[in-house]
């Protein structure tokens, strides 16, 4: 069984092998910002662990506009208690546990704290292969993103709520 909880600093060593498993250096978070997601947004900040151990997570500010902007990667702020959009920063599961269904869970418990808390959407960037699989969770290609974040081509996908 899967269960989902907020993220904690004791998840760390778990937290940065799942990230350098889905992501490249360049687009890696480092411990450091993940340490400053935790203290600060740990309230969007969702881990999947089963049997103790770390097989996923999801996290990422709320912010005023619908799209992510690179500046988000290097310093982020407390979350509103309402209103504004859910971003995502990091999504990954790990290695071990893909196409299990761990990714949608975390994106439909993401989801539900978004109503919960009257967000007005849920913003993501993701690259070319993956917007199929967002689309059929609702989200909507807006194109090409003017992120630049790890040298990649990432594309805004949006969700209203």
């Amino acid at each position: 069984m899967i269960h989902l909880r907020n993220g904690m600093a004791d998840d760390l060593a778990q937290l940065v092998v799942i990230e350098n498993e889905g992501f490249t250096p360049e687009e890696a978070a480092t411990k450091e910002a993940f340490i400053e997601r935790i203290e600060y947004i740990s309230d969007s900040f969702i881990v999947a662990e089963k049997e103790g151990v770390i097989i996923g997570y999801i996290n990422g500010p709320i912010i005023d506009s619908p799209y992510i902007t690179d500046d988000l990667f290097e310093k982020i702020k407390p979350n509103p208690t309402t209103g504004g959009y859910q971003s995502v920063l990091g999504l990954a599961v790990a290695k071990h546990a893909r196409g299990t269904g761990v990714a949608r869970l975390l994106l439909n418990h993401l989801k539900e704290l978004c109503i919960t808390n009257k967000r007005m959407g849920i913003t993501l960037t993701c690259k070319e292969h993956l917007i199929e699989f967002y689309e059929q969770l609702g989200y909507v290609n807006h194109g090409l993103s003017n992120s630049t974040h790890g040298g990649v081509a990432w594309y805004n996908l949006v969700q209203e709520l």
